[in-house]
Order: C-alpha cells, then structure tokens, then sequence
C-alpha cells in the first residue's frame, strides 16, 4: 500500500507539472466560463431566473467542469502518443495508480475554478457570500471527479487528434441536458425523466442546492449525489479496465 501510494503520489506531481506546462489550454479552462457567467449576467439576469448568479454561478462551476473531460483526455491521449508512458508500462505502477494519479491532479484546478467562478458572483451578487458557497466550493470537486473519470476514459480509447471532437460531446450534453441556461416548464415529463437520469441535470442541482438551500434532503440532495457517484464510479472502472487493457497491448 505504501509503495501504491508514493508512486500516485509521483505520477501526480508529473501530471500537475504537465498541466503548467499547457499554459494556453488552462487559459481558455478559467477564462472561457468565466467571460461566459460575467456576459450571461448581465445580459439575461432580469430576463429569468436561470440567469440569477445564485443559480448561474453554481451552474458555470459545473459547466466548467465539463471542460474537465477534454482537458484530462487530451492530456492522457497525449502521453498515450509518447514514449512517456510506455517507459511506465514496464515498471510496477498499476493502471489504477495511473487512472488516479490524473484525477488528483485535476482536484487543485478544479478547487481554483471554483474559488474562481463564486468570488466573480459574490463581488457582483453579494449575496451568494454565505457558509453554504464553502460547501458548494467542496462539493464541486466531488462532481468534477465525475467529469474528469469521463475525460480519462475518452482519453484511453481516442487519440490526441479525434479526443477534442469526442469530449465536445460532454460538454454538449452538460449544456443541453443540465437545464442550467433554461427554463424547464414547457419540456415534456419524458424528457425530464430523461434529464434526471443523466448525470449532467443531477451534477448542476446538487451544487445549485447546496447553495441556496435543501428543502428536500432526499430529492435536492441525496439523489443526486447517488446518480452523480453512480456515473463516477462505473467511468472510473471503466477507465481502469480500459487502460489496463491497453497497458497489456503496449
């Protein structure tokens, strides 16, 4: 367990250093969401309550992550493509090492974004500054885990050049399905059901409500965290499993 632990430890500060070395690509990660929550506010904020920054910052921390997917799986597809990890194959690392060796390396990223994406709302709507923005800012490193599973298992299976078309997917689905930049009266039962089994709606609410308040422990709160835990969980064996296998073919 102890020699698990220091090479994670290892392949964790490789990765970090990895992502500074991408100054560009971190750019676009904090400044994209973050043009987007400043412009969406002020434009839509007296036009529905979607665009209110008590729902629209939480909503562009989770939006954000989508980015994650793309982010992690160009960055796997990359050392897929060099000699780097196939210096690493023939070592003792596990490809569950690996797998969570990426993943931590994203929580100090996500943690900024977050940090990031609430102080801009809070200096423009101060009243989203309250104890429950702290537990928001915790709880999106939970979600963030999901989306950055996503990315590593999209990272696995494509190649640097076709990983960019295939993660836009996620973050496609993260803005159509989230219902976080529209309203849901008018769409169908059926398409709502569709919605509340997916991830993306269920990611967005759970940090939406965390911040703004739980009425209902278990439908606000405890049931998204399943189906959002649920997801993660399965991508992440899923992505073991996958790069084990291509661990073996190298």
């Amino acid at each position: 367990m102890k020699d698990s632990l220091s090479r994670i430890y290892v392949l964790t500060k490789r990765n970090i250093k990895e992502i500074l070395r991408d100054p560009l690509s971190l750019i676009f990660t904090l400044g994209l969401p973050l043009v987007m929550e400043v412009l969406f506010y002020l434009i839509f904020h007296n036009l529905t309550t979607q665009f209110e920054m008590k729902y629209l910052a939480p909503g562009i921390v989770v939006f954000a992550e989508s980015f994650l997917a793309l982010f992690v799986g160009m960055l796997l597809a990359l050392d897929r493509s060099t000699s780097f990890l196939t210096r690493l194959y023939v070592s003792k690392a596990k490809s569950y090492e690996f797998i969570l060796s990426y993943v931590l390396s994203i929580v100090p990223l996500v943690f900024i974004q977050s940090i990031l994406f609430f102080l801009i709302g809070g200096i423009i709507d101060t009243s989203i500054f309250k104890i429950s923005m702290i537990f928001s800012i915790l709880l999106s490193i939970v979600t963030s885990i999901f989306y950055t599973s996503i990315g590593l298992l999209l990272g696995s299976l494509c190649t640097e050049k076709s990983i960019g078309g295939v993660s836009s997917i996620i973050i496609a689905g993260q803005s159509v399905l989230s219902g976080m930049w529209f309203p849901l009266d008018g769409i169908s039962d059926g398409m709502i059901t569709f919605m509340n089994i997916l991830p993306f709606r269920n990611a967005t609410m759970l940090i939406q409500n965390t911040l703004n308040g739980i009425n209902d422990t278990f439908n606000d709160f405890v049931l998204p965290l399943i189906i959002v835990l649920s997801y993660t969980l399965v991508s992440l064996i899923i992505s073991i499993l996958v790069f084990k296998k291509k661990m073996k073919q190298n």
